[in-house]
């Protein structure tokens, strides 16, 4: 197969911040870059040669991309099929079009994991409130009803304590069909990241640990602060799930460590992922590089952590009253910023920090030291 060399044009499905990343990637690495987003001033568009503007169902429109590029990928996982497919016809998509409808359907995704023998928590499909209700009753204690498409950061999601909440669960989803997890106790939840180029080649980036606030990630470590074994373990679950899916691109596998020990798959989102950010800072490559690497079908770089680092993550909350003190973080060495072009409104992720030090202990605490300084403390 042959690579995509500099000079060809890489097609993007989606121009948010992960699309912005990967667009100054692929034109540091010589690259033009076409994007099809909803919105004329998506945060991608401004660093993209071409923006064509249309909703990401439209086929026609997903067709004209890839008659723009070598290569087309994605960023986020509300490409409708159909123009999936219409890229495919004319593009390599690259995760193709079975990666993608896999991981749009939250039941499709955990029958197949557990089908291809791959660790879940318990749960149950429901298509409604008597059967959220019988979810409960068979998997007792509190759970998480969550819509089976759509969703992120918490949202299209709604805890229930028993089958009484099940018809109040049903119409937070707005009556859509559900996966109904039981509620785990976690010791830890952490990620892994898989970048695999169509020849077959792979590579795995160490496990980042994270913390969450409310479903919206609040901060990461890389490398997470795990026992070696774990670690091994995470990496080897994600590199089996990335080949069984024949992933070409991205994939990164969101776990969760219980406190007895099991280790289990959360999500699989191929793509970038948040928690990889600090690949910029820690990695010998970034997660937006191998992205393109991974797509064109060259040689993958290097995964090694050169810098511990850690990520907090920036909200629009943080705008409500104008802009925050960004200087005062700055001024601590070892802290950088990096803002998305985005409009910020609360609880939308608008930048990020990311702060590098001696171990994973010390990037983390810089992290939450240079987070509180925009707050005032």
């Amino acid at each position: 197969m042959a690579a995509i060399l500099p000079g060809a044009t890489i097609g993007i499905l989606g121009g948010g911040q992960l699309g912005r990343m990967a667009a100054l990637a692929a034109r540091g690495m010589g690259y033009g870059v076409a994007v099809l987003d909803p919105d004329p001033a998506c945060a991608a568009g401004a660093v993209a040669d071409r923006v064509i503007t249309a909703a990401f169902d439209d086929a026609a429109a997903a067709a004209e991309l890839a008659r723009a590029s070598s290569v087309v990928t994605w960023e986020i996982e509300r490409v409708g099929a159909a123009a999936a497919a219409a890229v495919a016809a004319v593009a390599p998509l690259r995760p193709g079009v079975e990666c993608l409808t896999l991981v749009q359907d939250r039941e499709r995704q955990k029958a197949w994991l557990e089908a291809n023998g791959f660790p879940v928590g318990p749960w149950r499909a429901a298509d409604g409130a008597t059967a959220i209700a019988h979810a409960l009753s068979s998997l007792g204690g509190p759970c998480r009803a969550k819509a089976v498409r759509g969703g992120y950061d918490g949202r299209a999601q709604a805890r229930v304590l028993s089958p009484d909440g099940a018809a109040e669960a049903h119409t937070t989803l707005g009556g859509a069909p559900a996966v109904v997890e039981r509620e785990l106790s976690l010791a830890a939840e952490l990620s892994v990241l898989v970048a695999r180029r169509p020849s077959g080649d792979d590579v795995v980036f160490p496990p980042a640990r994270n913390w969450h606030n409310e479903g919206i990630l609040t901060f990461s470590q890389l490398p997470g602060d795990l026992p070696g074994d774990l670690a091994s373990a995470a990496v080897d679950l994600a590199e089996r799930i990335a080949r069984a899916l024949r992933v070409e691109g991205l994939l990164a596998v969101e776990m969760f460590l219980t406190t007895d020990g099991a280790l289990l798959v959360n999500e699989l989102s191929p793509r970038p992922h948040n928690t990889f950010h600090t690949t910029e800072m820690a990695c010998a490559t970034s997660q937006f590089e191998q992205l393109v690497r991974a797509v064109c079908d060259l040689p993958l770089g290097a995964v090694d952590v050169v810098r511990p680092s850690a990520l907090a993550n920036l909200l629009g909350d943080l705008w409500s009253h104008g802009t925050p003190p960004l200087e005062r973080p700055l001024a601590l060495p070892g802290v950088r910023l990096a803002l998305y072009g985005k409009a910020p409104r609360p609880g939308r992720k608008v930048g990020h920090l990311l702060a590098g030090a001696a171990t994973p202990a010390e990037a983390l605490a810089l992290v939450r030291r240079a987070r509180s300084l925009l707050d005032g403390k």
